[in-house]
């Protein structure tokens, strides 16, 4: 499964390469923005957007409300994992 994770751009670092710090949960990291921009988006006017993370790369643009569900929806399957994994090492089967 492939999960995007939802993070807000926060400084770009090289308009040329396309790369932009993001902050996901407190956390910064460099990511490409080159899948989210376009001629009516370009690379200077990433600042504040939301976008999804994956592996690396902003693969779409997002809205608040997609991050609350999408952050909704990650919580839930981690706390459904640690269930999952609590069972397994009880030992019950």
């Amino acid at each position: 499964m492939c999960l995007g994770i939802p993070g807000r751009i926060v400084k770009i670092d090289d308009v040329t390469k396309k790369l932009a710090t993001v902050e996901v949960s407190g956390i910064k990291r460099q990511v490409n923005i080159a899948c989210i921009v376009s001629d009516e988006h370009p690379v200077a006017s990433c600042v504040g957007d939301w976008v999804l993370v994956h592996v690396g790369f902003a693969m779409s643009r997002i809205d608040e409300a997609e991050v609350a569900q999408t952050m909704k929806i990650l919580t839930e399957l981690g706390e459904a994992q640690a269930e999952i994994e609590a069972m397994r090492l009880s030992g019950l089967r």
